[in-house]
C-alpha cells in the first residue's frame, strides 16, 4: 500500500513529544535533588547566574538546564531581562512537596523502570519474574514520594469516611493494619488523624521498614505506631478492625491467599480497605493517558513482582474492578463494594 505521508507526519509528531518528555526525566530528577525548582519557586524570576549562586552550583550547567525546562514549558522564560519563573501551578507539581499533585517521586520511579531494563530483557526471555527487592532503591522512595500526594490529599478526607462505620471506629480507638505499607507514608498519615487507635504497618522489605520506622519517629506518631517486616500471608493475625492495603494488592503472587489470610485477621465486623490504581475491566477502556502510565509500570515492577512469588497470579495494575472482585470473594468475603474513586484510584471495600 502507499505510504501516508499524514499519517507518518502526525506519528512522527507524536514521537518527537514522548521523546521530549523521556528526555526531560533525567533533568527534572537533577531540578529536585539539586533544589533548583525549590529555589526558583521561592526566589524567582531570577537569571541563571543568580539562581547558580544562589544553590552554589556551576552556571553554565544551571543556564543549560534552565533553557532544557523552559522549553518543556516547566518553566517560564522572560526574554526581556533574560530572568526565568514558575508559576504557582508549575510549583505544586515540581516543587511543593506537600501539594496534593506532587509528582517527583514518579520520575524517580521512571528512573528505577531504567535500572530495571537489562533484568526485564532476560525476564521477557525466560518469564522469570523479579521481586520488589531486587529493584534499584530509587524505586522505593519514589513510590512513597508519588503515592503520598494522592494519600494525603484523600485518605482522610474522603477515602475512610466513604467506608461504612470506619471511622466512628477510628475516632473511639481500633486496631488497624497497613499491609505492604513501603515506608509508612499511608500508616503516618492515619495515626496523625487518629490519635486514639492503634496502626502498625507490615511489608516484607527489610529496607523499607527501616525507612518507616525513621519516618514515624521524625512525625512523632510513634506511641500509636509501629513497623513489622511480615508478608501479606503471615502478618499476625490479631483481630483488627480495619486492613488497609495501598496499591499492592495486585502485586502479589497469591491474592486469594492474601484475601483468605486477611479475612482470618479481621474483627467479625471489621474491614478490608483495598485501594487499587484506577481501571477498567475491559483493556480497550484503559486506553488512554492514565492507563498508558500504569501499564509500563505494571510491566517493568508490579506484574514480574507478582511473577517471583507462589503461584504467580499477576493481575497488573491495570485488573480492575471485576477481577479484584472475583479475588476477594474467592478468599471468603461476603460484602464487596466501590466506595469511592478518583481519577487515579479505586477504593473498595470488603467485608465478611
Amino acid at each position: 500500500m502507499p505510504l501516508d505521508e499524514a499519517s507518518l507526519d502526525e506519528f512522527m509528531n507524536k514521537m518527537i513529544g514522548d521523546l521530549g518528555g523521556a528526555y526531560s526525566a533525567p533533568l527534572v530528577i537533577l531540578g529536585d535533588k539539586l533544589g533548583l525548582y525549590r529555589t526558583l519557586s521561592s526566589d524567582g524570576p531570577m537569571t541563571s547566574q543568580q539562581l547558580a549562586q544562589k544553590t552554589g552550583l556551576f552556571e553554565r550547567y544551571v543556564r543549560e538546564w534552565l533553557s532544557a525546562q523552559a522549553a518543556a514549558g516547566y518553566v517560564n522564560y522572560h526574554d526581556a531581562d533574560d530572568t526565568y519563573s514558575m508559576s504557582e501551578e508549575q510549583a505544586m507539581v515540581l516543587a511543593a512537596e506537600d501539594s496534593p499533585v506532587f509528582i517527583q517521586g514518579a520520575f524517580d520511579v521512571i528512573a528505577a523502570m531504567f535500572h530495571g531494563v537489562s533484568r526485564m530483557e532476560q525476564a521477557f526471555k525466560t518469564g522469570e519474574g523479579v521481586g520488589w527487592h531486587e529493584q534499584h532503591p530509587c524505586l522505593f522512595r519514589g513510590t512513597e514520594r508519588f503515592f503520598k500526594a494522592g494519600y494525603g490529599a484523600n485518605l482522610v478526607q474522603s477515602w475512610l469516611p466513604a467506608l461504612d462505620g470506619v471511622v466512628e471506629k477510628l475516632d473511639r480507638g481500633a486496631r488497624v493494619a497497613d499491609v505492604g505499607c513501603g515506608h509508612g507514608a499511608s500508616t503516618i498519615i492515619m495515626a496523625k488523624a487518629y490519635p486514639n487507635s492503634q496502626f502498625v504497618g507490615y511489608d516484607y522489605h527489610q529496607g523499607s521498614i527501616e525507612a518507616a520506622r525513621k519516618h514515624a519517629q521524625e512525625a512523632g506518631v510513634t506511641d500509636r505506631v509501629r513497623f513489622e517486616v511480615g508478608t501479606a500471608k503471615d502478618f499476625p493475625t490479631d483481630v483488627f478492625d480495619l486492613i488497609c492495603f495501598f496499591d499492592c494488592l495486585h502485586d502479589m503472587g497469591d491474592p486469594v491467599g492474601v484475601a483468605r489470610h486477611v479475612r482470618d485477621a479481621l474483627a467479625a465486623d471489621g474491614t478490608w480497605m483495598i485501594v487499587e490504581p484506577y481501571a477498567n475491566d475491559n483493556t480497550r477502556d484503559n486506553l488512554n493517558p492514565v492507563g498508558r502510565i500504569f501499564y509500563a509500570a505494571s510491566t517493568m515492577v508490579c506484574t514480574p513482582n507478582s511473577r517471583s512469588q507462589e503461584v504467580g497470579l499477576m493481575l497488573g495494575a491495570q485488573a480492575g474492578e471485576a477481577r479484584l472482585r472475583d479475588v476477594v470473594t474467592q478468599g471468603g468475603f461476603g460484602r464487596f463494594r466501590r466506595a469511592t474513586e478518583t481519577p487515579f484510584n479505586l477504593i473498595l471495600e470488603a467485608r465478611a
